[in-house]
């Protein structure tokens, strides 16, 4: 018996002497939140604005191009980073690496810790950006992967499409992930202020983080 079913157990026990008219039941939770700041409609070109800046403000480095121009703006942005290889998802579009002149890792269930780490750079697509708090958030998908090639590699490159991907607030965002899936929510590059409130870039995860918006 796990925990989860320990528990359940406990309650059930608990309940066994109350009248079933009387036991707790399951309600419909409201979930009005706000769903946007601001007054009125934000236009796609000013949530990519505002996504850009706080992208920014978390000391993220960002792009912006075409999608014709994705390639040889990924190319550029790996050899100026001096990368020699990039650790890829299984889906990621091939076309997207296909000016760059770096050794592909795979993914996969055979790569070690130690094979990511000295991979130079993570390459990823996302599920959802949030332009209100500048974050990015990944599902597993098929261009973005498992969490730990996310979490090793120093250099992280994630593309975001826009206005696609692109929502004003975290209630919007939540509407469109899958509770279910394995999210991980990156706001800016790794870092921490707990030793002596000092800020340490890449203590669990990218030391540098590229975001690049797809704009067509």
């Amino acid at each position: 018996m796990n925990s989860r079913e320990r528990v359940l157990a406990r309650v059930r026990r608990a309940l066994a002497d109350v009248p079933r008219e009387e036991r707790p039941r399951d309600f419909p939770v409201p979930r009005d939140y706000l769903r946007r700041h601001g007054d009125g409609e934000r236009s796609a070109a000013r949530t990519a604005a505002l996504l850009a800046g706080n992208l920014a403000d978390y000391r993220a480095v960002v792009h912006r191009t075409s999608t014709a121009g994705l390639p040889g703006l990924l190319a550029r942005l790996l050899a100026e980073h001096g990368s020699r290889s990039v650790v890829l998802p299984p889906g990621l579009p091939p076309e997207w690496l296909a000016a760059a002149d770096v050794t592909v890792v795979r993914d996969r269930e055979t790569v070690t810790p130690a094979e990511l780490d000295a991979v130079d750079t993570v390459v990823t697509g996302c599920a959802v950006a949030i332009a209100e708090t500048g974050t990015l958030v990944l599902d597993g998908g098929p261009d973005q992967g498992r969490r730990r090639i996310t979490l090793v590699p120093d250099h992280h490159l994630c593309v975001v499409r826009v206005p696609g991907q692109v929502v004003d607030s975290v209630p919007q965002a939540l509407e469109r992930l899958d509770p279910a899936r394995p999210l991980t929510w990156i706001s800016g590059p790794s870092a921490t202020s707990d030793i002596e409130l000092d800020r340490v870039e890449g203590v669990h995860g990218p030391r540098t983080l590229e975001v690049i918006l797809v704009e067509d």
